[in-house]
């Protein structure tokens, strides 16, 4: 491993929690110049980890970097997983809203609003952002809960987490592909149980996951309402 690949590596696992493989570093180290100083290269692959898929640029082969493999053995009535693991986000739903209330608040955030209380307030756009307005370096707007988290790790399992108490950062703003570090964690029946003192939001985005997600959740919340409308009317 090279001084410079091994400065990265401390750096990363140090401050963030984060283990890149040794071919992602390789592969990343390729793309930029020698001269360049440790700072701007540690911050420039920060923002490139927090973009991909952690499943192809995390280590996944040291246990206590991964999802234990009982995780999902709903027989045990409470684990915990120590962590540090890192997991990105795959999906979120806000349970304490109704399905209509769900649609109504993507519709928002397409349209760059977010909600303070009953206010609806504009989002500006920052350097950076897309044209949906979500920048792939932040996290997006909390707010509304509990929030059901569809999470994975750096092996590829996935795994509900349940946020107890209103975790900063959550909401149905997030960008899917955010990234999340979790630390002594308690887990019910397969379930993660999230609060803020066991979980970090480091952030990050993965564009076609975050893409595909907002259209297909939306029509999904608008089938399910469709279904129990008609599912109402015959029972009328």
């Amino acid at each position: 491993m090279s001084t410079r690949s091994q400065q990265l590596t401390t750096h990363l696992a140090t401050t963030k929690n984060l283990h890149p493989t040794q071919s992602w570093l390789t592969a990343f180290l390729s793309t930029q110049k020698p001269t360049t100083p440790l700072p701007a290269l540690t911050q420039t692959a920060l923002f490139r980890l927090l973009s991909s898929d952690i499943t192809t640029s995390l280590a996944s082969t040291l246990p206590q970097y991964i999802l234990p493999l009982d995780i999902h053995n709903v027989i045990v009535k409470e684990s915990r997983v120590q962590g540090p693991v890192v997991v990105q986000l795959l999906g979120i739903e806000d349970m304490g809203k109704s399905r209509w209330e769900q649609v109504e608040a993507i519709e928002a955030l397409e349209r760059g609003e977010g909600t303070k209380g009953r206010e609806i307030i504009r989002v500006a756009a920052t350097e950076g952002d897309d044209d949906d307005g979500s920048s792939g370096a932040v996290v997006g707007k909390g707010g509304g809960g509990p929030h059901k988290l569809s999470l994975q790790d750096a092996r590829g399992t996935g795994v509900y987490g349940i946020e107890l108490k209103g975790i900063e950062g959550v909401g149905l703003g997030m960008s899917i592909g955010c990234k999340m570090v979790l630390k002594n964690v308690p887990v019910a029946r397969g379930v993660l149980l999230l609060e803020p003192a066991n979980t970090t939001i480091l952030g990050g985005k993965i564009e076609a996951l975050h893409r595909a997600w907002k259209e297909n959740r939306k029509a999904e919340l608008k089938a399910a309402i469709e279904a129990n409308e008609r599912t109402a009317r015959s029972n009328t």
